[in-house]
């Protein structure tokens, strides 16, 4: 809970941060949305009329900053506990930058390549070919020839950032203690995810390594291009990779104009995805029409190909949670309420829910969406809102899988309108089971289990005996000990001695 000494630390230390951020709520008339969080008691002054509130308050995180664009993207995610206008606004957030001058650049690379941009490379474009709210990209040359892109960070945006995020925490700690609707949303928690995810994207070294990650995970899918990442030219605040020239997956028409086939790239795009979140256990957390480029077939790629863009933002699944998200959807696929009901009461983070209500809920999601084509958008659509009905929560990296599924299945479908996820998902199955079986088999896990069933079945003469002499005794007139819990132990040891000497046979099988 935050003193009134902390509350002067962040206003003495953040004060011209601070007042940036009051003349911003009053210009919009934010002054509601603070009393709906316990911060302030007034109603909004100014602005009232131009817009709903959840318009207001996204002009007002754009007129913040990035910092403040980044947190409202991670609310668009939160379908769970926001509702759908809130939602659309926060999904229009744009983090649009005006372009700087390269002179103002110039020191930061200079310092970073250890030279002037104009040795380092054989050529090099001083005019910028993009701008955004971090960062600033320039096309070069290496002296190889190689087209490459220079991505330069933004100076004084990590200590602009790093104040923001102070602000935002004492923010969070001062809705939690006075609001109990704001403290179901979790607010510290969420303000923890911004400031990880921003300061991993502040350093470009981590973008360069996820690139690398990502590569070598689809190695087994060539139609799927990632920028090699040039390190000798890369540093915490300059990014150089491979230039790649494509078209976005906006207009199906201008694909097949380019001789790209929409319905190919739908394909590719959701095997790109499902590998990413089901199989690897990494995947791009954010794949919007800008992070995506399709690229036409030529002389040497004679297949239609998918190239991932921006990978500052990246996920990571843990195997229990691949195992639960796809037990979800197949259990919506074949019909199983239960099955659905049963990884909804897992997931809440919100306490327990009777199982009757997330039952009768699961049996409406089953009714619309466990046949015909997968549409998980439609579904989605569906979903949340049956979350916030019911008081459901889900957890952070839950809600960052969905999201990209979501924007994922979003593209396919508007450059391929019939497009089946499930198809694809049936198509991916074999992989699945094939990588869950690769896990099992490996070598550190297959020892461990190997020791753990070899202790258990030491045990299993001595309990066979006692239960043995507790059945013989109970012949008798002398009182029998309760029979179950030994019974119950004797029959996993059995269990566990087949299961040893299958694990040896793999284990001999693997080894051969």
């Amino acid at each position: 809970m935050p003193t009134i000494l902390e509350t002067m630390t962040v206003a003495a230390r953040d004060r011209g941060r601070m007042a940036e951020a009051s003349a911003v709520i009053a210009r919009f008339g934010l002054d509601s949305l603070l009393a709906r969080l316990g911060l302030s008691g007034g109603a909004g002054t100014q602005a009232q009329e131009e817009a709903d509130l959840p318009t207001r308050t996204r002009r007002a995180l754009e007129a913040l900053g990035p910092t403040y664009v980044k947190l409202g993207q991670i609310l668009a995610t939160r379908r769970d506990m926001l509702s759908d206008d809130w939602i659309a606004a926060f999904e229009q957030l744009q983090s649009d930058a005006p372009r700087l001058p390269f002179d103002t650049l110039r020191p930061a690379v200079e310092a970073a390549l250890g030279e002037p941009p104009e040795t380092a490379f054989a050529s090099f474009d001083v005019e910028p070919l993009a701008a955004a709210s971090i960062a600033q990209v320039h096309r070069a040359t290496l002296h190889d020839g190689t087209q490459v892109v220079v991505k330069i960070r933004r100076p004084g945006i990590r200590k602009a950032m790093e104040a923001d995020l102070r602000l935002l925490r004492h923010i969070a700690s001062l809705v939690e203690q006075r609001s109990a609707a704001a403290r179901r949303m979790m607010p510290s928690a969420m303000i923890e995810q911004l400031g990880r995810e921003i300061l991993d994207e502040l350093d470009f070294t981590n973008e360069g390594r996820n690139a690398d990650m990502l590569r070598a995970d689809l190695a087994s899918i060539p139609q799927v291009v990632v920028p090699r990442i040039h390190w000798q030219h890369t540093s915490e605040g300059v990014l150089v990779m491979d230039y790649i020239d494509g078209l976005k997956p906006r207009d199906p028409a201008a694909l097949r104009a380019a001789g790209i086939d929409p319905s190919a790239i739908a394909r590719l795009g959701a095997q790109l995805v499902l590998e990413m979140v089901l199989v690897n256990g990494r995947f791009h957390a954010d794949p919007h029409p800008g992070n995506l480029l399709c690229l036409s077939p030529d002389a040497r790629n004679p297949q239609d190909r998918l190239a991932l863009l921006d990978l500052g933002s990246v996920g990571f699944v843990s195997p229990r949670r691949q195992h639960e998200f796809l037990t979800f959807i197949l259990s919506l696929r074949s019909n199983d309420p239960g099955g659905v009901a049963d990884m909804l009461a897992s997931w809440s983070q919100a306490g327990e829910i009777p199982r009757e209500r997330l039952l009768v809920a699961s049996e409406r999601l089953v009714a619309r969406h466990g046949t015909g084509a997968l549409v998980l958008n439609a579904m989605v659509a569906d979903f949340f809102p049956l979350l916030r009905g019911e008081g459901l929560v889900l957890p952070p990296d839950l809600v960052l899988i969905f999201k990209a599924m979501v924007t994922m299945d979003g593209v396919l479908a508007g450059i391929a309108p019939d497009f089946d996820l499930s198809e694809a998902l049936g198509e991916l199955r074999g992989r699945l089971v094939a990588s869950r079986l690769t896990r099992l088999a490996a070598p550190d896990r297959m020892e461990a289990v190997l020791l753990e069933l070899s202790r258990l079945s030491a045990d299993a003469p001595r309990l066979m005996r006692a239960a043995s002499a507790r059945l013989e005794r109970s012949e008798g007139r002398e009182p029998a000990a309760p029979l179950a819990p030994v019974l119950h132990r004797a029959a996993l040891l059995v269990a566990g001695a087949i299961a040893l000497h299958a694990a040896a046979m793999l284990v001999t099988a693997f080894a051969g």
